[in-house]
């Protein structure tokens, strides 16, 4: 946790430039929230020509829009920090006007989740969970998050 997942309307995205986005993503929730970078996920999904609707008629404008699953527990604060930092990432990497950008973040209890195969922690309790995992498993996580430090 968290899942950010990315839909997109009349644009198209490289590799590079997903890379560049689902950084920027999970930098900034690190950087807002304080927790691991092993711990968030971006998924993109480009929305078909003709699939998406306003107010009954078809979008011809490039769209964005980000869901954000988070752990429950944090701030009204946090949030708003949040949600503002992740508006000005995307504005700053997709070159988008910010009337174009819808963002969501939704609250989940903790122990309502299970991401590698354990129950989450509670906000703050990172490290005591990290702690209690199994050895081969703190290795798998502790590269993911050295990764995301280059």
């Amino acid at each position: 946790m968290p899942t950010y997942i990315l839909r997109y309307s009349n644009l198209k995205f490289t590799k590079k430039q997903k890379l560049k986005i689902a950084k920027g993503i999970t930098n900034t929730h690190k950087e807002v929230t304080g927790a691991n970078t092993y711990f968030a996920q971006v998924i993109f999904y480009q929305n078909s020509k003709n699939s998406h609707y306003m107010g009954g008629k078809v979008v011809n404008s490039k769209e964005i829009f980000l869901n954000g699953q988070i752990r429950g527990g944090r701030s009204k604060k946090v949030k708003k920090n949040l949600i503002y930092k992740l508006r000005l990432n995307l504005i700053k990497e997709i070159k988008i006007k910010k009337d174009n950008l819808w963002i969501y973040l939704e609250d989940l209890p903790p122990n309502q989740m299970i991401e590698y195969g354990e129950i989450l922690p509670k906000s703050g309790k990172e490290r005591s969970w990290f702690n209690s995992l199994p050895r081969n498993l703190k290795k798998r996580l502790s590269k993911i998050e050295r990764n995301n430090e280059n």
